[in-house]
């Protein structure tokens, strides 16, 4: 018999070695999904070339042990090979998963954005804990076929989101909950993205050589098929159009992905799954009544420069309606009367209530911070996304932002994408999964999956 991993940890039990690990419960009696209290699980990394290796990093240093990594394009993926040179080395994430079987408990996926459900439900189907990038899907179809796996499945699951279980997430609560503004009708979520180019009028009319060791077709995955091209030429005005530019002059790998719509889900995609995640918890937050978006110019391939999205939620169990104004590209919301300083951060969080305002988890007004300073911290404070992750893994508290509970912000970023691109309002009906009055958003809820790939 070959003794795996999870075979030593019977057999030790077996032999009377209990007494060298007594807590240790081996996987095999736990069933699909279960992970031994005291063991590290073992973790196969997905996509480890971008914002994966500092993240698979985080893992490790929470208690997951790195068995394997998977990226279809070795050399941005060298940096972490590095970090973990015991890891067994894959391209193909199909591969990866057959080849690893029982060696890897966990899965952590840091895919671009048109690859994250074909990831998640391949990783979910074989009943693997699962870790996946924000947004957690491009479209609104892919978000209900991965959140519905996900139950079935019947593992931990999380998404990389800014915790709303975290110091932070946890005061707006408490601070929210004592009346320190009174009620709240406003909020406005802003940030600088992109940082990324944005904004092309269509794809690059020239293309490149697909570099040795990358698989083009791969990358693609179900999106539609389009030449390869590698960098835009220094004369393109296109990368210096952001306000900031981390991605350089890379058209979509890497990092560059996210301003195409085929690709990513643009800033808001990025970021709003962060800024919007604490408000959404604070306030109850469930599906926007009607969302409106005003945009820079924008052409089908791309996301614009800068946006506005208005979301309107209705009452709320006894709460009144709530207006959520979201912007990126630098544009930021107007300046409360009594803010202290010059301008804005680039990022933040503004809640607007009757009778006060904050800046994330800050009263503005001296007089109310000062009479409600001593509001009592009455929620546990977890707030570190692969913690929490971890703690799920082992049969724990199930993770802050496991797919179910944060799948109405996955929808409050898609619904805004899909008024942007469709330039129209969108008032979706969440029971059905439709937008019976905007025809060309309705078209963009399914996937529209290419090359032979299918959910």
């Amino acid at each position: 018999m070959k003794l795996s991993r999870r075979n030593f940890l019977g057999a030790a039990a077996t032999f009377g070695a209990v007494a060298l690990a007594p807590t240790i419960v081996p996987r095999s009696v736990l069933g699909r999904g279960e992970t031994a209290p005291s063991d590290k699980p073992t973790l196969l990394g997905i996509g480890v070339g971008g914002i994966g290796c500092p993240q698979t990093q985080d893992a490790a240093r929470v208690g997951f042990q790195v068995e394997a990594l998977c990226d279809i394009d070795w050399a941005h993926a060298e940096k972490t090979f590095k970090v973990f040179p015991q890891a067994r080395k894959y391209k193909d994430f199909r591969e990866a998963l057959d080849a690893e079987g029982d060696k890897i408990d966990a899965v952590y996926c840091g895919t671009p954005d048109h690859t994250h459900a074909i990831v998640s439900l391949a990783a979910l189907r074989a009943g693997k804990h699962l870790c996946c990038v924000k947004p957690l899907t491009r479209t609104l179809e892919e978000g209900r076929v991965v959140v519905e796996a996900a139950k079935k499945a019947g593992v931990a699951t999380q998404i990389t989101t800014s915790p709303a279980t975290g110091e932070t997430g946890c005061r707006v609560v408490e601070l929210l909950e004592a009346g320190a503004i009174g009620q709240v009708k406003e909020v406005y979520c802003w940030s600088l993205r992109p940082v990324w180019p944005q904004g092309a009028p269509s794809y690059p009319d020239f293309t490149s050589p697909i570099p040795d060791g990358f698989d083009w077709d791969a990358w693609l995955g179900p999106a539609p098929k389009i030449p390869f091209a590698d960098r835009w030429p220094e004369s393109s005005p296109i990368p210096k159009m952001s306000p900031e530019n981390w991605g350089g002059q890379a058209v979509f790998h890497p990092f560059n992905f996210r301003g195409w719509t085929a690709f990513g889900t643009g800033a808001l995609g990025d970021m709003g799954c962060h800024w919007a995640n604490i408000p959404y918890r604070a306030l109850k937050l469930g599906t926007p009544s009607r969302v409106v978006a005003s945009t820079s110019k924008f052409y089908d391939v791309s996301f614009p420069l800068a946006s506005v999205v208005t979301y309107d939620f209705p009452e709320r169990d006894g709460r009144p309606p709530v207006r959520l104004v979201w912007s990126d590209g630098g544009i930021r919301p107007p300046m409360p009367r009594d803010w202290n300083g010059d301008s804005l951060p680039t990022e933040g969080v503004l809640y607007v209530g009757d009778e006060g305002v904050m800046f994330d988890d800050q009263i503005l007004n001296p007089e109310r911070a000062k009479k409600f300073a001593d509001v009592p911290k009455r929620l546990p404070r977890r707030g570190d996304v692969f913690a929490e992750w971890l703690t799920a893994c082992k049969g724990g508290e199930k993770a802050g932002s496991n797919f179910v509970d944060a799948a109405p912000v996955l929808e409050f970023v898609l619904l805004g994408t899909l008024a942007i691109r469709s330039r129209k309002p969108v008032e979706y009906d969440a029971a059905t999964n439709t937008i019976p009055n905007n025809p060309e958003a309705n078209a963009m809820i399914a996937a529209n999956y290419q090359n032979g790939w299918t959910l």
